[in-house]
């Protein structure tokens, strides 16, 4: 569950082939990243992050001190649009009857009586067997399955996701090395997340605070909804030399006639529409797979490398991600791959901090 960040997985049975242009290349995504610059805590104020600013048009970048200068690059008439899911405290640390500790991480929000996908840590476990975490809220193990994943029956009230909220943690990424604390439960989360159901959080949100969305809203920044439940699979590492071949993990989406509407007006005005974060530009270019956006809710599992036609995103505001990750593809396959891995090394060289509690990287 915690793999290095700057190593990339090169499975004995990939195929590869030298003729393979370099942006389906695995390996081209690999860039060296010092341990000591992965933030495993969050700024003391959500908006004074760091800010790389990439000039798509022209490769050029600029450097902030401070999130908040934001507002200097967007104006009037653009739209923001926003993930509002919740991430919900799906870490859960319990014993067995018979008195094993187990930490269980669910995978998906959890339905009373409907069985939930689980990993797990700690002693072993077989179906039949019983965890308990607290008076109210317990697990019955239906099934395990080959890769190690657990199939879960949960046992309490029938609010369960109260009772998982009274016992349990943020589920911080892999690459946090440390245990999960109190203020993760809020700072592990935007400000505007109000719909449960992620396992990870669409952590380029994290920078905005209030006061930052309120002045944005009055210099004339519109803001728009929807919602993307992050699985654990945005974690994934992509594993086949050539990139095409890998395969996302489907999470749930809705996009509201709301957001629809807002996305039209926006650009029938010459405005931009600037998407916050990855998970917003998938549900996004998802939405509009048609040939235009329309209201939609369903399972997403689509996969953005290089090639990929953007029809709805101008802009986006994103984090700085893992090495050959599918979330570095994607923000390549908006900007460039070169620009974005020339970005990254001068953001290495500048002591910017990576991954879910780091820096921000605005797209133009």
């Amino acid at each position: 569950m915690k793999p290095s960040p700057n190593t990339i997985a090169e499975p004995s049975n990939a195929t590869f082939s030298e003729d393979l242009p370099e942006d389906f290349r695995l390996e081209a995504y690999h860039y060296e990243l010092p341990e000591e610059l992965i933030a495993y805590h969050p700024p003391e104020r959500r908006e004074e992050s760091r800010l790389l600013v990439l000039h798509r048009d022209s490769g050029r970048m600029e450097h902030r001190k401070r999130f908040s200068e934001i507002e200097e690059y967007l104006r009037a008439g653009d739209l923001l649009v926003l993930n509002d899911t919740r991430v919900f405290p799906a870490r859960l640390t319990g014993r067995k009857e018979t008195g094993g500790r187990v930490e269980i991480l669910l995978l998906e929000l959890p339905e009373s009586g409907k069985p939930v996908p689980a990993l797990y840590r700690g002693k072993k476990l077989l179906p039949g067997y019983r965890v308990i975490f607290s008076e109210e809220l317990s697990a019955r193990v239906l099934a395990k399955t080959p890769e190690g994943k657990l199939e879960l029956l949960l046992e309490g009230p029938e609010d369960l996701l109260s009772a998982i909220k009274r016992v349990g943690k943020a589920p911080l990424p892999p690459y946090i090395k440390r245990e999960p604390r109190e203020s993760d439960l809020s700072r592990y989360q935007t400000v505007y997340a109000r719909r449960d159901g992620s396992v990870a959080a669409p952590t380029a949100g994290f920078h905005f605070s209030e006061g930052l969305l309120e002045r944005l809203r009055e210099k004339g920044v519109q803001l728009a909804f929807l919602t993307l439940h992050v699985g654990y699979g945005t974690f994934a590492p992509v594993k086949t030399r050539d990139i095409r071949r890998h395969r996302l993990h489907r999470e749930y989406v809705e996009i509201p006639g709301e957001t629809v509407r807002a996305v039209e007006e926006t650009h029938r005005r010459g405005g931009r529409v600037v998407a916050v974060g990855t998970t917003t530009v998938r549900a996004l270019e998802w939405g509009a797979l048609s040939g235009r956006l329309e209201p939609r809710k369903g399972w997403c599992d689509l996969y953005i490398y290089p090639g990929f036609r953007f029809r709805v995103v101008q802009a986006m505001i994103t984090n700085f991600h893992l090495p050959g990750s599918s979330l570095l593809i994607l923000v390549s396959a908006f900007a460039g791959r070169e620009p974005v891995l020339k970005a990254y090394r001068e953001a290495v060289k500048l002591r910017y901090r990576f991954f879910s509690y780091g820096d921000a990287m605005l797209i133009l």
